[in-house]
């Protein structure tokens, strides 16, 4: 196995699931807010961030062609504002009844590397085509990652999914910002309790904006405070760098 080119040997932590681009979905709306939070990022500790914008049909300029290259271009931005945050391409595939047909070119991977896609799902229960769709992609030689299941109502009606989609070889990353969420509300319990199972296999940010960018960061030390810096070091840095890792 061997390291996507440029990936330095000392790293913080990595933010998996980031909506930095800006002016290209419901993340970043300007450069300076894309440049105001990897500034808040890099004193939080993260060393490099994948840009994962929402692969949705109403934006069509967010393509596995495109991405990279409004990712160079903020890489370029950050270098001339003296932010030392590395951006990797990425997306965060919505999944549809459409998901199960999907040409292997229109799906956007961590680093375009062809080895994991994250996806997410925003269902009151499993569609019907969940399972279809979950196989097609892994039929493609991905590794599938559940974005924020915690956020899922289908998932906060029954926790227990969670050992159903790791019977089928799903992965979990779980949202920062549900870790900041009030203690009593539903993605804050189940976030925890997932936590502390050991269910997840990266924690991100899904960083939108500046205003709820203090909060996803109060998540990260409340999961800290749960279950010590050395998962979260884990969860934030050791299995991220797994996503940059090429096919021998």
């Amino acid at each position: 196995m061997t390291v996507i080119s440029g990936l330095i040997s000392e790293t913080g932590r990595i933010d998996v699931h980031s909506h930095l681009l800006p002016n290209v979905d419901d993340g970043c709306q300007s450069l300076e807010e894309s440049l105001a939070c990897a500034r808040l990022m890099v004193q939080a500790g993260y060393t490099h961030s994948f840009c994962t914008p929402h692969i949705w049909p109403s934006l069509p300029g967010n393509t596995a062609e495109l991405i990279p290259d409004r990712v160079a271009r903020l890489q370029r931005e950050l270098h001339d504002a003296n932010i030392s945050l590395r951006l990797f391409p990425g997306g965060e595939l919505n999944m549809t009844d459409q998901t199960p047909h999907l040409a292997r070119q229109d799906v956007v991977t961590y680093a375009m590397a062809g080895q994991y896609a994250i996806i997410d799902l925003w269902a009151q229960t499993l569609p019907p085509y969940f399972d279809a769709s979950i196989r097609h992609l892994q039929s493609m030689g991905l590794k599938v990652i559940l974005a924020h299941p915690e956020r899922m109502r289908a998932v906060q009606d029954n926790p227990g999914l969670a050992g159903q989609f790791s019977e089928m070889g799903i992965l979990l990353q779980g949202n920062l910002q549900c870790l900041g969420d009030p203690p009593d509300s539903a993605t804050r319990r189940l976030a925890e309790k997932y936590l502390a199972e050991d269910r997840y296999f990266l924690l991100g940010s899904d960083l939108h904006n500046l205003a709820s960018l203090p909060i996803r960061l109060k998540g990260l030390r409340r999961a800290i405070e749960a279950v010590g810096e050395e998962k979260v070091w884990q969860l934030t840095s050791e299995n991220p760098r797994k996503l940059l890792a090429e096919a021998d």
